[in-house]
Formats: C-alpha cells, sequence, structure tokens
C-alpha cells in the first residue's frame, strides 16, 4: 500500500513539473548587438563610440549593447592602461568597458557564455574594405560551427549589418547608402560654406582592397552640394593626398576645411591629418599657399552617422527575422 501511494506521489510531481513547465514555456531568447570598430586610444575620441553606443540603445532599450575594438593594437594600450595606477588616477570616468574592451571574437564569445543566443554584429566600418572583409570572415568562421545535436549550437542567429556606405551585393543598393551617407553631412558643407572654404576629408582607405568608394562618395557630394568644392583623400590607397592636392591646385582653392573621414578623431586626425609635422596633411596644403581650417571631430559625433547604423541594424535584423 505504502508502494502504491509513493508511485502516486511520484506521478503527480512529475504531471506537476510539466505542467509547470508548459506554463513557463519555451526558453526565452537573450538578443545583443556588438558594435565592431577599429577603436581608439585617444580619450577624446571616446565620445564617437559612446555617441552610438547611446543612440543604438536609445533604438533597442530592450537589448544588450556592447562595443568592440578590431583593433590588436588598440586593445593592448586599454590592457595595458588596466595596471597603470597613474592613468587610472587621472582619468577615473573611463568606462569599464573601454578599459575592458575585447575584439568581436571575444566578446561576441561572452555573450554567448552569458546565454545570448541571438545577436546582431554591426561594424563602424565607412566602406566595404579590408577590416569590415575581416569581421566577415570572423562571422562567417563562427556559423560555420555545426554541432551534433541542434540544441547545442552556440548560437540560434548571429548576423552582420553593413558598413556605413553600403556593401556589394543586390539586396541593398550601396549607392543609395552612399547617397544616404552623403546627406549625413550636410553641417559639415555648412561649415565649409560659412567659411568660404572647400570642403576636404581625411579617410583611412586601404592598400590591399579597392579604394573606389571614396571616389564615389566625393562624386555624391559634389552632385549634392554643387556651392562647395569637395574633396576626398585616403591615407591608404586611392585617392591618395596628392591626389587632394593636385585638385586644390588646379581649382585655385585659397581656404579648405579639413576633416577627418573616420568614426573617431584619434591617431590619424591628430597626426597625419593635424600634427605639426612638415609632412602632416595640414602643413602640406599650407605649403602650397592655401589656409587651413581643422575640425578634428570623427564622424560618430555626427548623430546622422548613428542613425545611419540603427537603420542598417533594422534593416539586417528584419532580412533574419529579428525581433529588437
Amino acid at each position: 500500500m505504502k508502494r502504491i501511494r509513493f508511485i502516486c506521489m511520484v506521478f503527480a510531481l512529475s504531471l506537476a513539473l510539466v505542467a509547470s513547465s508548459f506554463a513557463m514555456g519555451p526558453k526565452k531568447d537573450k538578443k545583443a548587438i556588438v558594435i565592431a570598430g577599429f577603436g581608439t586610444s585617444y580619450l577624446s575620441a571616446l565620445v564617437s563610440f559612446t555617441n552610438i553606443q547611446k543612440q543604438v540603445q536609445k533604438a533597442f532599450p530592450g537589448v544588450k549593447v556592447k562595443i568592440a575594438f578590431t583593433s590588436n593594437i588598440i586593445r593592448n594600450i586599454w590592457h595595458k592602461r588596466q595596471n597603470d595606477k597613474q592613468f587610472l588616477a587621472e582619468n577615473k570616468d573611463i568606462a569599464r568597458e573601454i578599459l575592458y574592451v575585447k575584439g568581436p571574437l571575444a566578446t561576441i564569445a561572452d555573450l554567448q557564455d552569458e546565454g545570448y543566443n541571438i545577436i546582431v554584429v554591426q561594424p563602424t566600418h565607412i566602406y566595404d574594405g579590408e577590416e569590415y572583409a575581416d569581421l566577415c570572415s570572423y562571422v562567417d568562421g563562427l556559423n560555420a560551427i555545426k554541432t551534433v545535436k541542434t540544441k547545442y549550437m552556440p548560437f540560434k542567429k548571429l548576423v552582420l549589418g553593413r558598413p556605413i556606405l553600403g556593401k556589394k551585393g543586390p539586396v541593398y543598393d550601396y549607392h543609395e547608402d552612399i547617397e544616404t551617407g552623403a546627406k549625413a553631412m550636410a553641417k559639415d558643407v555648412a561649415l565649409a560654406k560659412k567659411n568660404k572654404a572647400a570642403l576636404v576629408y581625411m579617410g583611412h582607405g586601404n592598400e590591399y582592397l579597392s579604394t573606389g568608394a571614396y571616389v564615389e562618395f566625393q562624386q555624391a557630394m559634389r552632385n549634392m552640394y554643387p556651392g562647395t568644392p569637395i574633396f576626398v583623400g585616403t591615407v591608404e590607397g586611392y585617392p591618395s593626398l596628392a591626389n587632394v592636392v593636385s585638385g586644390l591646385i588646379h581649382t585655385q582653392i585659397k581656404t579648405i576645411l579639413l576633416k577627418p573621414m573616420m568614426i573617431v578623431a584619434g591617431d590619424h586626425a591628430n597626426n597625419d591629418m593635424a600634427g605639426s609635422d612638415d609632412d602632416s596633411w595640414k602643413n602640406v596644403i599650407k605649403a602650397k599657399g592655401i589656409r587651413v581650417i581643422t575640425e578634428i571631430k570623427g564622424m560618430g559625433e555626427n548623430p546622422e552617422i548613428g542613425k545611419i547604423l540603427v537603420r542598417h541594424i533594422k534593416d539586417v535584423a528584419k532580412d533574419n527575422d529579428i525581433k529588437l
């Protein structure tokens, strides 16, 4: 009799547990967004990343938003600062996320370990160049993981958004992304016009993949703002500083507004563009008798750029049936 009662109790408990599990429903998905960019070691330039993070978080309030730096060199600088007592004493307001910043792979791995199974990686890269190609490879590699049992797959969905000026492919016409990017620069044009100056951008570029997006962006800007002479050059690749200088001399420009066409105004902006060395863009152009006004602000400080990144997150989420 006791045995029968025990069996009945076990059976009743089992039913209760089953009913409870049905009431709780399936395990809830945890979603996160990773803002992935080259990074910066300049404290003054961090505002670009924090601004973008705030805009993205505001757009997706129920989603965790993390920052990742793709540059090994930049991350190493921050990691050394973790044990620099003088630096920490002088910069008490540095966010822990920046001080302990990780690369995209480690950031994604941490999120997966915390139970996040739907992750959108949104690059802050300007165009479909070397850095974006590497990031694509990272995400593709992680998505290539196939477990014996589907339930043990590390991600339900891991997707990658497109750069600011778009990417190759038929889904989104990159010409439209370039047009949108040009519209976002309206305040730069207004500032140049106020100073009766031409507008010159210094982009990063690269030595291994096409930098044609910069040329197309330059043309889009010229078409959109015909009243202001606009030139775009790159630190690496084409068009170079020499091409910009040649154009300025040919069109007899007397004054320019020089700005970085980069998410952050870090080392390149402060040294290569506006530095005191003779080979900085500022001094090379000044040597040609042209007045140079510099504005050391990254594109990430422009809220219109943040809006573009939010839109690209929404696009990749929609394309992959992700509700953020």
